[in-house]
């Protein structure tokens, strides 16, 4: 072709077989180029809302408003404390208005799938359904996968709905130490229903019994020994058990497990005064039986605030707030006191080798931790 030229390593015997082929540029006339020097990037700042902003847009289920005063009473920041105190003592009197539900079970038992389609069928009954969706903290890392949300998709897309994962950051029990002021700003936006999904089963699951008004346990067939998956202490803080995956071919095994655990439910104490815990059968592929858990759901709430259960539960659980608050106080303000902080890592040494005990090292360091405050 006329202008064009094949490459060097083309083969001129057969130059059909060969589409690449060289062209001359145009040139095309251009202004001077001038370059800045010693010029940095910036970030584009980011403007934090004021107070009033983020009251304002809680109040009127602003969701990404919503979002950032929850990001704010997350944050350790010690700048961001008293901020978000003030916003969460001008919401104080727009909550307690929702039903708080926990949900727990052992891993596997389709606690994200259960509240997908729990909270849709919520959203389709025309309430509003908060999530706070517990992730556990990696210990090496620190880091959270927080993948609750991915596996709600349908439910997150709700506009009724809104979901919030959050990382334990090492909290005993595997709800995290800002749970309660998240739920608190939630209610004060107007959500109806908040769930409150936990880690995983294990003893220090008290933890969640203390922030929730109605208590659930998922639990699966074929998970071993029965008496194995039937710990006293979790079985007695659950208001209902829910056999889940009960579907298909293991339906008729679910509902054998079901009179097993109601069988075992008889002789424990009920978690609440005047309500009796019973398993049902639940499945969220199918959506048989969740109809049925609301129902139960709104049968306990008529039947504890008609007996002043419900009332005398929420005032005990600010009690428990307030110890739980002082204690995550006393540890924050002993491990940034200067003098510990440069006597720990002496008396760690001490410990270690043996020269002395544990309750002396905690003994002197306490002292430290007093006499400078005195």
């Amino acid at each position: 072709m006329t202008g064009e030229q094949r490459p060097e390593w083309a083969n001129p015997e057969e130059p059909d077989k060969f589409s690449t082929v060289i062209r001359k540029g145009k040139e095309q006339e251009t202004g001077e180029v001038t370059f800045q020097k010693n010029v940095r990037f910036q970030k584009r700042g980011s403007t934090e809302p004021s107070l009033d902003e983020l009251y304002e847009g809680v109040l009127k289920g602003d969701r990404s408003l919503l979002a950032r005063a929850i990001t704010l009473v997350e944050s350790n920041a010690e700048q961001h404390f008293q901020k978000a105190q003030a916003l969460l003592q001008k919401l104080l009197v727009h909550s307690s208005k929702s039903i708080r539900i926990g949900i727990t079970g052992v891993p596997g038992a389709g606690k994200s799938t259960f509240i997908e389609a729990f909270g849709t069928y919520l959203c389709e009954l025309g309430l509003r359904v908060a999530v706070l969706a517990i992730d556990p903290s990696s210990k090496i890392s620190g880091g959270s996968i927080l993948g609750d949300k991915t596996r709600m998709e349908t439910l997150a897309r709700n506009p009724k709905a809104f979901i919030r994962p959050s990382p334990t950051a090492g909290k005993l029990g595997g709800v995290h130490r800002k749970t309660r002021e998240a739920m608190l700003i939630c209610e004060a936006a107007g959500f109806d229903v908040i769930l409150i999904e936990t880690v995983g089963v294990g003893q220090s699951e008290v933890i969640i019994r203390d922030m929730v008004d109605f208590f659930m346990l998922l639990v699966l067939t074929g998970a071993g020994d029965e008496l194995q998956g039937m710990k006293k202490g979790i079985m007695e803080l659950a208001d209902c058990l829910i056999v889940h995956k009960a579907d298909g071919t293991n339906k008729q095994n679910a509902e054998k497990t079901r009179k097993e655990y109601n069988r075992i439910l008889h002789f424990l104490q009920p978690a609440t005064k005047g309500w009796g815990t019973k398993a049902y059968t639940c499945s969220s592929l199918t959506h048989e039986g969740i109809a049925d858990i609301w129902k139960l759901i709104q049968t306990f709430e008529t039947t504890v605030k008609t007996s002043g259960v419900f009332d005398e539960r929420r005032k005990f659980q600010s009690r428990e707030w307030l110890y739980s608050m002082i204690t995550d106080t006393l540890h924050y303000h002993f491990f940034h006191h200067p003098g510990v902080k440069n006597l720990l890592p002496k008396y760690e040494n001490e410990v270690i080798t043996g020269d002395v005990t544990v309750a002396t090292a905690v003994e002197k360091l306490y002292e430290t931790f007093i006499n400078s405050n005195q």
